[in-house]
């Protein structure tokens, strides 16, 4: 018996709506009307951006980081929940709130910059992208093993966030095709 061949189909995502919290994106607190976490409250927000230069709309994005001090979980800032998602907008936009994260130990005696950890699910994608957000002008950088593993500038330039404000950073991913942002294998 001869079977005709298929075509193939990227997965998901299926996202449901009570896949998210109102106050999902808000790292500062654990419940919605809980205490504020210590440490300088930052808007990071930012636009996913397909290979022909298209908005991702309804693309999953979640982040997790280090409080104010470097910590993570039992032993960070009861007040911080060091996980966040959100969806994308129409126009592929997120925002998230949060607080400035500490320096993080790394392997061996080296330090990590404060950084953000990014990962992204969307329609086309059969494998979720994880990427980091680092900050400008912060002289961690030159240290960080991550970021200074990357040789070419250019492509490290696609991990540092942008400042827009007081306490605001833009983060644009683009998924694909020039400019594209430098993602890991976890």
């Amino acid at each position: 018996m001869s079977l005709a061949r298929t075509a193939s189909q990227t997965i998901g995502p299926f996202y449901n709506f009570s896949l998210l919290g109102d106050a999902d994106n808000d790292l500062t607190r654990r419940s919605k009307d809980g205490p504020l976490a210590a440490g300088n409250i930052v808007e990071i927000k930012g636009r996913i951006i397909d290979g022909d230069g298209n908005p991702c709309a309804c693309a999953l994005v979640e982040v997790w980081q280090a409080d104010a001090e470097g910590r993570y979980g039992a032993d960070s800032d009861p007040n911080f929940s060091g996980f966040g998602r959100t969806l994308t907008d129409d126009d592929g936009y997120y925002v998230f709130t949060t607080v400035f994260p500490g320096p993080v130990p790394g392997k061996g005696n080296a330090w990590q910059a404060p950084h953000i950890s990014m990962s992204l699910h969307s329609g086309g994608l059969l494998k979720q992208l994880n990427t980091r957000v680092y900050f400008p002008n912060d002289k961690a950088n030159e240290d960080d093993p991550v970021l200074s593993g990357i040789a070419d500038e250019g492509m490290r330039s696609t991990l540092v966030a942008s400042v827009t404000g007081e306490c605001q950073y833009t983060f644009d991913v683009i998924l694909q095709g020039e400019g594209e942002t430098v993602f890991f294998q976890l």
